[in-house]
């Protein structure tokens, strides 16, 4: 896993043109799931940051804490962004798999779509944030 510092450092400054070096870190038929996406290969995990890129101002990852152990690691991670003008952070969390050659072949994220962005949002926030006071044990009042 000698590769898992350098993969972190290429995440936190991620940038449009260093997308295309994804190829360095993931193997070729590496899986990769979060909230909104679960697709296979390096072309279809590049596709995401492009996305990302192509639909937020300025984002970025602050990475937080890291455990590895053999062949794994979970990475705790901050992600801010700018829609519209206006800024957002989701909270969230990384397992990370890798193969024998230090190639990640699994990247789950875990984070709370509903907490971390929709609630959050115009529109669709306030039917959530109701859904989410109406379902607590402990009211927020």
């Amino acid at each position: 896993m000698n590769t898992l510092i350098p993969l972190l450092n290429w995440y936190s400054t991620l940038t449009p043109q260093t997308v295309q070096f994804a190829k360095q870190f993931y193997a070729p038929n590496a899986k990769f799931k979060d909230p909104f996406n679960e697709v296979t290969g390096v072309p279809a995990i590049e596709s995401i940051f492009k996305h990302m890129f192509a639909t937020t101002d300025n984002p970025r990852f602050i990475i937080g804490e890291t455990i590895a152990q053999n062949q794994q690691a979970f990475v705790t991670w901050t992600f801010e962004f700018s829609l519209k003008g206006k800024p957002y952070q989701i909270v969230g969390g990384s397992h990370l798999v890798f193969d024998e050659a230090g190639l990640v072949t699994l990247h789950r994220d875990y984070w709370d779509a509903a907490e971390e962005l929709l609630q959050k949002l115009p529109i669709i926030g306030a039917p959530i944030r109701w859904l989410r006071k109406r379902f607590s044990v402990v009211s927020a009042d």
